[in-house]
Protein backbone atom coordinates (compact mmCIF):
# COMPACT_ATOMS: atom_id res chain seq x y z
CA UNK A 1 0.00 0.00 0.00
CA UNK A 2 1.35 3.49 -0.79
CA UNK A 3 2.26 6.02 1.85
CA UNK A 4 0.45 8.85 0.44
CA UNK A 5 -3.58 9.83 0.18
CA UNK A 6 -4.14 7.37 3.26
CA UNK A 7 -7.70 7.91 4.87
CA UNK A 8 -7.86 7.37 8.63
CA UNK A 9 -11.11 6.07 10.18
CA UNK A 10 -12.14 3.65 7.40
CA UNK A 11 -14.42 0.95 8.53
CA UNK A 12 -13.82 -2.67 7.24
CA UNK A 13 -16.28 -2.38 4.72
CA UNK A 14 -14.98 0.60 3.17
CA UNK A 15 -11.46 -1.02 3.37
CA UNK A 16 -12.88 -3.94 1.32
CA UNK A 17 -14.84 -1.74 -1.01
CA UNK A 18 -11.39 0.23 -1.84
CA UNK A 19 -9.09 -2.54 -1.96
CA UNK A 20 -11.18 -4.50 -4.66
CA UNK A 21 -11.47 -0.92 -6.61
CA UNK A 22 -7.92 -0.38 -5.99
CA UNK A 23 -7.17 -4.02 -7.67
CA UNK A 24 -9.61 -3.84 -10.40
CA UNK A 25 -7.96 -0.98 -11.47
CA UNK A 26 -4.59 -2.26 -11.57
CA UNK A 27 -5.44 -5.10 -13.32
CA UNK A 28 -8.46 -3.90 -15.56
CA UNK A 29 -7.77 -0.37 -16.56
CA UNK A 30 -4.20 0.67 -16.21
CA UNK A 31 -2.87 -1.93 -18.93
CA UNK A 32 -5.57 -0.96 -21.50
CA UNK A 33 -6.24 2.75 -20.92
CA UNK A 34 -3.90 4.53 -22.76
CA UNK A 35 -4.50 1.84 -26.22
CA UNK A 36 -8.36 3.25 -25.69
CA UNK A 37 -7.68 6.75 -25.05
CA UNK A 38 -5.84 6.93 -27.92
CA UNK A 39 -7.91 5.09 -30.13
CA UNK A 40 -10.86 7.27 -28.09
CA UNK A 41 -12.84 3.69 -27.94
CA UNK A 42 -15.44 3.91 -25.09
CA UNK A 43 -14.55 1.25 -22.70
CA UNK A 44 -17.30 -1.23 -22.56
CA UNK A 45 -15.57 -4.00 -21.24
CA UNK A 46 -14.70 -2.06 -18.15
CA UNK A 47 -17.90 -0.86 -17.31
CA UNK A 48 -19.35 -3.62 -17.45
CA UNK A 49 -16.70 -5.08 -14.71
CA UNK A 50 -17.84 -2.06 -12.28
CA UNK A 51 -21.34 -3.03 -13.17
CA UNK A 52 -20.49 -6.28 -11.91
CA UNK A 53 -18.89 -4.79 -8.81
CA UNK A 54 -21.81 -2.81 -8.18
CA UNK A 55 -20.34 0.70 -8.13
CA UNK A 56 -23.05 2.10 -10.43
CA UNK A 57 -25.40 1.08 -7.06
CA UNK A 58 -22.74 2.76 -4.78
CA UNK A 59 -24.55 5.45 -3.02
CA UNK A 60 -28.24 4.36 -4.18
CA UNK A 61 -30.42 3.00 -0.46
CA UNK A 62 -30.11 -0.56 -0.11
CA UNK A 63 -34.16 -0.24 -0.46
CA UNK A 64 -33.34 0.24 -4.31
CA UNK A 65 -30.43 -2.82 -4.55
CA UNK A 66 -27.95 0.00 -3.89
CA UNK A 67 -25.33 -0.71 -1.70
CA UNK A 68 -26.35 2.65 0.48
CA UNK A 69 -22.49 3.71 1.04
CA UNK A 70 -21.44 7.43 2.03
CA UNK A 71 -20.07 10.24 0.11
CA UNK A 72 -16.52 9.46 1.15
CA UNK A 73 -16.89 6.00 0.28
CA UNK A 74 -17.94 7.05 -3.20
CA UNK A 75 -15.18 9.65 -3.61
CA UNK A 76 -12.31 7.52 -2.36
CA UNK A 77 -13.50 4.80 -5.32
CA UNK A 78 -14.13 7.90 -7.73
CA UNK A 79 -9.95 8.66 -6.74
CA UNK A 80 -9.02 5.28 -6.97
CA UNK A 81 -10.73 5.25 -10.68
CA UNK A 82 -9.71 8.42 -11.85
CA UNK A 83 -5.62 7.36 -10.98
CA UNK A 84 -6.40 4.12 -13.67
CA UNK A 85 -8.30 6.19 -16.28
CA UNK A 86 -9.89 9.62 -16.03
CA UNK A 87 -12.95 9.07 -18.56
CA UNK A 88 -14.37 6.01 -16.69
CA UNK A 89 -14.60 8.19 -13.34
CA UNK A 90 -16.46 10.47 -15.87
CA UNK A 91 -19.00 7.23 -16.31
CA UNK A 92 -19.56 6.85 -13.19
CA UNK A 93 -19.93 10.68 -11.89
CA UNK A 94 -22.24 11.92 -14.36
CA UNK A 95 -24.67 8.63 -13.13
CA UNK A 96 -23.87 9.06 -9.83
CA UNK A 97 -25.37 12.84 -9.90
CA UNK A 98 -28.40 12.17 -11.56
CA UNK A 99 -28.98 9.16 -9.00
CA UNK A 100 -28.11 11.81 -6.30
CA UNK A 101 -30.52 14.31 -7.36
CA UNK A 102 -33.36 11.22 -7.55
CA UNK A 103 -32.85 10.04 -4.25
CA UNK A 104 -32.71 13.55 -2.90
CA UNK A 105 -35.73 15.07 -4.61
CA UNK A 106 -37.62 12.67 -6.78
CA UNK A 107 -41.43 11.53 -6.22
CA UNK A 108 -41.54 7.81 -4.47
CA UNK A 109 -42.79 6.73 -8.30
CA UNK A 110 -40.09 8.52 -9.69
CA UNK A 111 -37.12 6.74 -7.55
CA UNK A 112 -39.13 3.07 -7.53
CA UNK A 113 -38.91 3.38 -11.42
CA UNK A 114 -35.61 4.53 -11.85
CA UNK A 115 -33.27 3.90 -8.96
CA UNK A 116 -33.31 0.35 -8.54
CA UNK A 117 -32.25 0.08 -12.54
CA UNK A 118 -29.98 2.49 -12.09
CA UNK A 119 -28.43 0.61 -8.93
CA UNK A 120 -27.98 -2.20 -11.13
CA UNK A 121 -26.34 0.00 -13.78
CA UNK A 122 -29.16 -0.92 -16.19
CA UNK A 123 -30.16 2.61 -17.13
CA UNK A 124 -27.12 4.72 -17.17
CA UNK A 125 -27.64 8.67 -16.40
CA UNK A 126 -26.56 11.96 -17.57
CA UNK A 127 -27.35 15.27 -17.01
CA UNK A 128 -27.39 18.55 -19.11
CA UNK A 129 -26.97 22.27 -17.53
CA UNK A 130 -24.86 23.95 -19.84
CA UNK A 131 -25.69 25.15 -23.49
CA UNK A 132 -23.33 26.48 -26.52
CA UNK A 133 -23.43 29.69 -25.88
CA UNK A 134 -23.68 30.62 -21.87
CA UNK A 135 -20.81 28.53 -20.00
CA UNK A 136 -20.78 29.06 -16.88
CA UNK A 137 -24.04 31.28 -16.13
CA UNK A 138 -26.10 28.86 -16.14
CA UNK A 139 -29.00 31.61 -15.53
CA UNK A 140 -28.59 32.65 -18.73
CA UNK A 141 -30.19 29.11 -20.11
CA UNK A 142 -32.68 29.68 -23.11
CA UNK A 143 -33.84 26.30 -23.47
CA UNK A 144 -37.53 26.07 -22.27
CA UNK A 145 -40.93 24.04 -21.31
CA UNK A 146 -44.22 24.75 -22.33
CA UNK A 147 -47.31 23.17 -20.75
CA UNK A 148 -49.41 21.55 -23.24
CA UNK A 149 -52.26 19.20 -21.38
CA UNK A 150 -50.47 16.47 -19.55
CA UNK A 151 -47.15 16.94 -21.21
CA UNK A 152 -44.47 19.72 -22.03
CA UNK A 153 -43.00 20.47 -24.98
CA UNK A 154 -39.34 21.22 -24.82
CA UNK A 155 -36.96 23.15 -27.34
CA UNK A 156 -33.44 23.83 -27.03
CA UNK A 157 -29.95 22.81 -27.43
CA UNK A 158 -27.61 21.59 -24.58
CA UNK A 159 -23.70 21.31 -24.37
CA UNK A 160 -21.28 19.36 -22.89
CA UNK A 161 -23.43 16.11 -21.84
CA UNK A 162 -20.95 13.40 -20.60
CA UNK A 163 -22.39 10.18 -21.26
CA UNK A 164 -24.62 11.68 -23.43
CA UNK A 165 -24.99 8.92 -26.20
CA UNK A 166 -24.64 6.13 -23.97
CA UNK A 167 -27.04 6.98 -21.20
CA UNK A 168 -30.51 6.20 -21.10
CA UNK A 169 -31.59 9.14 -18.88
CA UNK A 170 -30.87 12.34 -18.68
CA UNK A 171 -31.75 15.08 -16.52
CA UNK A 172 -32.40 18.60 -18.15
CA UNK A 173 -32.57 21.79 -16.50
CA UNK A 174 -34.70 24.48 -18.89
CA UNK A 175 -36.64 27.45 -18.01
CA UNK A 176 -40.51 26.83 -17.36
CA UNK A 177 -42.74 30.45 -17.03
CA UNK A 178 -45.56 28.64 -15.87
CA UNK A 179 -46.91 29.37 -12.54
CA UNK A 180 -43.72 31.98 -12.61
CA UNK A 181 -45.07 36.04 -13.24
CA UNK A 182 -42.83 38.09 -15.26
CA UNK A 183 -39.90 39.54 -13.28
CA UNK A 184 -39.16 36.02 -11.50
CA UNK A 185 -35.23 35.39 -10.58
CA UNK A 186 -34.05 33.66 -13.76
CA UNK A 187 -33.05 30.80 -11.34
CA UNK A 188 -36.85 30.36 -9.01
CA UNK A 189 -38.41 29.53 -13.17
CA UNK A 190 -35.77 26.58 -14.53
CA UNK A 191 -36.77 22.97 -13.81
CA UNK A 192 -35.35 19.88 -13.94
CA UNK A 193 -36.88 16.81 -16.75
CA UNK A 194 -36.06 13.54 -16.48
CA UNK A 195 -35.85 12.39 -20.30
CA UNK A 196 -35.92 8.43 -21.20
CA UNK A 197 -34.17 8.04 -24.11
CA UNK A 198 -32.44 4.99 -26.57
CA UNK A 199 -28.68 4.64 -26.32
CA UNK A 200 -26.84 5.93 -29.50
CA UNK A 201 -26.46 9.01 -32.09
CA UNK A 202 -29.11 10.78 -34.07
CA UNK A 203 -32.75 11.03 -33.60
CA UNK A 204 -32.95 8.44 -30.26
CA UNK A 205 -36.61 9.74 -29.60
CA UNK A 206 -38.97 12.04 -31.53
CA UNK A 207 -38.03 15.60 -31.23
CA UNK A 208 -34.90 14.17 -29.35
CA UNK A 209 -31.42 14.38 -30.79
CA UNK A 210 -27.70 13.60 -29.96
CA UNK A 211 -25.70 14.77 -32.79
CA UNK A 212 -22.39 12.70 -32.29
CA UNK A 213 -19.19 12.98 -30.00
CA UNK A 214 -17.48 16.15 -29.79
CA UNK A 215 -14.00 15.89 -30.52
CA UNK A 216 -11.61 16.76 -27.49
CA UNK A 217 -8.24 17.54 -26.50
CA UNK A 218 -8.63 14.51 -23.98
CA UNK A 219 -11.24 13.37 -21.61
CA UNK A 220 -11.11 10.67 -24.50
CA UNK A 221 -13.35 7.18 -24.85
CA UNK A 222 -16.27 8.86 -23.20
CA UNK A 223 -18.82 10.55 -25.15
CA UNK A 224 -18.99 14.35 -24.80
CA UNK A 225 -22.34 15.47 -26.92
CA UNK A 226 -24.76 17.74 -27.24
CA UNK A 227 -28.38 17.43 -27.27
CA UNK A 228 -30.66 19.04 -29.51
CA UNK A 229 -34.59 19.55 -28.24
CA UNK A 230 -37.05 19.96 -31.18
CA UNK A 231 -40.52 19.50 -29.83
CA UNK A 232 -39.78 17.04 -27.46
CA UNK A 233 -42.66 16.00 -25.90
CA UNK A 234 -42.66 14.97 -21.78
CA UNK A 235 -44.87 13.75 -19.27
CA UNK A 236 -45.98 15.92 -16.47
CA UNK A 237 -45.03 13.06 -14.35
CA UNK A 238 -41.17 13.39 -15.31
CA UNK A 239 -40.79 16.81 -13.69
CA UNK A 240 -38.13 15.95 -10.56
CA UNK A 241 -39.52 16.28 -7.58
CA UNK A 242 -42.86 16.67 -9.46
CA UNK A 243 -43.01 20.76 -9.32
CA UNK A 244 -41.85 23.31 -11.39
CA UNK A 245 -39.38 26.29 -10.76
CA UNK A 246 -37.60 23.92 -8.14
CA UNK A 247 -34.34 22.45 -11.16
CA UNK A 248 -31.91 25.05 -10.31
CA UNK A 249 -31.72 24.02 -6.78
CA UNK A 250 -31.89 20.79 -7.43
CA UNK A 251 -29.18 20.72 -9.84
CA UNK A 252 -27.26 22.89 -7.75
CA UNK A 253 -27.48 20.22 -4.88
CA UNK A 254 -26.16 17.60 -7.41
CA UNK A 255 -23.06 19.36 -8.59
CA UNK A 256 -22.18 19.98 -5.05
CA UNK A 257 -21.80 16.68 -4.70
CA UNK A 258 -19.98 16.33 -7.81
CA UNK A 259 -17.45 18.86 -6.99
CA UNK A 260 -16.21 16.58 -4.22
CA UNK A 261 -15.73 13.96 -7.14
CA UNK A 262 -14.20 16.33 -9.66
CA UNK A 263 -11.33 16.67 -6.50
CA UNK A 264 -11.57 13.22 -6.12
CA UNK A 265 -10.63 12.83 -9.70
CA UNK A 266 -7.74 15.51 -9.37
CA UNK A 267 -6.37 13.23 -6.63
CA UNK A 268 -6.24 10.32 -8.48
CA UNK A 269 -4.80 11.60 -11.68
CA UNK A 270 -2.40 13.79 -9.15
CA UNK A 271 -1.71 10.36 -7.69
CA UNK A 272 -0.57 8.72 -10.78
CA UNK A 273 1.56 11.60 -12.02
CA UNK A 274 3.35 10.99 -8.88
CA UNK A 275 3.74 7.21 -9.60
CA UNK A 276 4.80 7.68 -12.97
CA UNK A 277 7.39 10.45 -12.12
CA UNK A 278 9.22 8.82 -8.60
CA UNK A 279 9.34 5.69 -10.81
CA UNK A 280 10.91 7.15 -13.96
CA UNK A 281 13.35 9.39 -11.90
CA UNK A 282 14.78 6.24 -10.39
CA UNK A 283 15.11 4.13 -13.61
CA UNK A 284 16.72 7.14 -15.72
CA UNK A 285 20.74 7.49 -15.11
CA UNK A 286 22.00 10.94 -15.98
CA UNK A 287 25.71 11.95 -15.22
CA UNK A 288 26.48 8.47 -13.72
CA UNK A 289 23.85 8.36 -11.25
CA UNK A 290 19.92 7.99 -11.09
CA UNK A 291 17.93 11.18 -11.79
CA UNK A 292 16.41 10.96 -8.02
CA UNK A 293 19.64 11.47 -7.03
CA UNK A 294 19.93 14.60 -8.07
CA UNK A 295 18.77 17.26 -5.84
CA UNK A 296 16.39 19.35 -7.80
CA UNK A 297 14.46 15.93 -9.13
CA UNK A 298 14.12 15.40 -5.11
CA UNK A 299 13.07 18.51 -4.70
CA UNK A 300 9.86 17.99 -7.33
CA UNK A 301 9.33 14.96 -5.75
CA UNK A 302 8.89 16.40 -2.70
CA UNK A 303 6.38 19.56 -3.89
CA UNK A 304 4.68 16.38 -5.71
CA UNK A 305 4.10 14.31 -3.13
CA UNK A 306 3.04 17.42 -0.57
CA UNK A 307 0.12 18.55 -3.93
CA UNK A 308 -1.32 14.79 -3.20
CA UNK A 309 -1.87 14.70 -0.33
CA UNK A 310 -3.04 17.99 0.93
CA UNK A 311 -5.11 17.99 -1.78
CA UNK A 312 -6.49 14.52 -0.96
CA UNK A 313 -7.49 15.99 2.52
CA UNK A 314 -9.56 18.29 1.58
CA UNK A 315 -11.18 16.13 -0.59
CA UNK A 316 -11.96 13.52 2.56
CA UNK A 317 -12.69 17.27 4.59
CA UNK A 318 -15.44 18.14 2.01
CA UNK A 319 -17.36 14.77 1.36
CA UNK A 320 -17.49 13.71 5.69
CA UNK A 321 -19.05 17.28 6.10
CA UNK A 322 -21.65 16.35 3.42
CA UNK A 323 -22.18 13.04 5.23
CA UNK A 324 -22.41 14.74 8.25
CA UNK A 325 -25.70 16.52 6.67
CA UNK A 326 -23.85 20.02 7.41
CA UNK A 327 -23.61 22.39 4.47
CA UNK A 328 -20.47 22.09 2.59
CA UNK A 329 -20.47 24.48 -0.58
CA UNK A 330 -17.64 25.94 0.67
CA UNK A 331 -15.36 23.10 1.76
CA UNK A 332 -16.55 21.22 -1.93
CA UNK A 333 -15.17 24.33 -3.71
CA UNK A 334 -12.16 24.15 -1.86
CA UNK A 335 -11.31 21.09 -2.73
CA UNK A 336 -12.29 20.80 -6.28
CA UNK A 337 -10.30 24.41 -6.68
CA UNK A 338 -7.21 22.90 -5.10
CA UNK A 339 -7.26 19.61 -6.45
CA UNK A 340 -7.37 20.51 -9.98
CA UNK A 341 -5.04 23.22 -9.86
CA UNK A 342 -2.68 20.57 -7.79
CA UNK A 343 -3.46 18.75 -10.56
CA UNK A 344 -2.27 20.02 -13.12
CA UNK A 345 0.99 21.17 -11.59
CA UNK A 346 2.05 17.71 -10.10
CA UNK A 347 1.25 16.33 -14.12
CA UNK A 348 3.22 19.30 -15.47
CA UNK A 349 5.78 18.13 -13.00
CA UNK A 350 6.01 14.42 -13.90
CA UNK A 351 5.99 15.48 -17.40
CA UNK A 352 9.21 17.05 -16.93
CA UNK A 353 10.81 14.49 -15.11
CA UNK A 354 10.29 12.25 -18.27
CA UNK A 355 11.93 15.12 -20.38
CA UNK A 356 11.62 14.09 -23.96
CA UNK A 357 10.09 10.84 -23.13
CA UNK A 358 6.96 12.69 -21.72
CA UNK A 359 5.92 13.81 -25.22
CA UNK A 360 6.39 10.06 -26.42
CA UNK A 361 2.64 8.51 -26.72
CA UNK A 362 4.15 5.60 -25.54
CA UNK A 363 4.71 6.85 -22.11
CA UNK A 364 1.35 7.38 -19.92
CA UNK A 365 2.18 10.70 -18.30
CA UNK A 366 1.42 12.10 -22.22
CA UNK A 367 -2.25 10.77 -21.60
CA UNK A 368 -2.24 12.69 -18.10
CA UNK A 369 -0.77 15.78 -19.49
CA UNK A 370 -4.15 15.76 -22.16
CA UNK A 371 -6.61 15.25 -19.34
CA UNK A 372 -5.34 17.32 -16.51
CA UNK A 373 -6.43 20.74 -17.69
CA UNK A 374 -10.52 19.22 -18.49
CA UNK A 375 -10.30 19.46 -14.31
CA UNK A 376 -9.94 23.23 -14.17
CA UNK A 377 -13.05 23.62 -16.30
CA UNK A 378 -15.17 20.60 -15.60
CA UNK A 379 -17.89 21.12 -12.55
CA UNK A 380 -17.89 25.00 -12.83
CA UNK A 381 -14.47 26.86 -13.57
CA UNK A 382 -11.56 27.56 -11.18
CA UNK A 383 -12.63 31.11 -11.45
CA UNK A 384 -16.18 29.97 -10.11
CA UNK A 385 -15.11 28.00 -7.68
CA UNK A 386 -13.65 31.48 -6.43
CA UNK A 387 -16.48 33.42 -6.16
CA UNK A 388 -18.00 30.81 -4.31
CA UNK A 389 -15.69 30.45 -2.05
CA UNK A 390 -15.31 34.37 -1.73
CA UNK A 391 -19.40 34.81 -0.95
CA UNK A 392 -19.28 32.19 1.29
CA UNK A 393 -16.65 33.39 3.17
CA UNK A 394 -17.88 36.89 3.64
CA UNK A 395 -21.22 35.27 4.88
CA UNK A 396 -18.99 33.50 7.73
CA UNK A 397 -17.14 36.28 8.41
CA UNK A 398 -19.41 39.36 7.86
CA UNK A 399 -18.10 42.57 9.57
CA UNK A 400 -20.07 43.67 12.38
CA UNK A 401 -19.36 47.40 12.17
Amino acid sequence: MARLAQTAGLTDVQQEILSTVRDFVDKEIIPVATGLEHRDEYPQAIVDGLKELGLFGLMIPEEYGGLGESLLTYALCVEEIARGWMSVSGIINTHFIVAYMLKQHGTREQKDHFLPRMAAGDVRGAFSMSEPGLGSDVSAITSKAVKDGDEYVLNGQKMWLTNGGTSSLVAVLVRSDEGHPEGTAPHKSMTTFLIEKEPGFGEVRPGLTIPGKIDKMGYKGVDTTELIMDGLRVPADRVLGGVTGRGFYQMMDGVEVGRVNVAARGCGVAQRAFELGVRYAQQRHTFGKPIAQHQAIQFKLAEMATKVEAAHAMMVNAARKKDSGERNDLEAGMAKYLASEYCKEVVEDAFRIHGGYGFSKEYEIERLYREAPMLLIGEGTAEIQKMIIGRRLLEEYRFQG
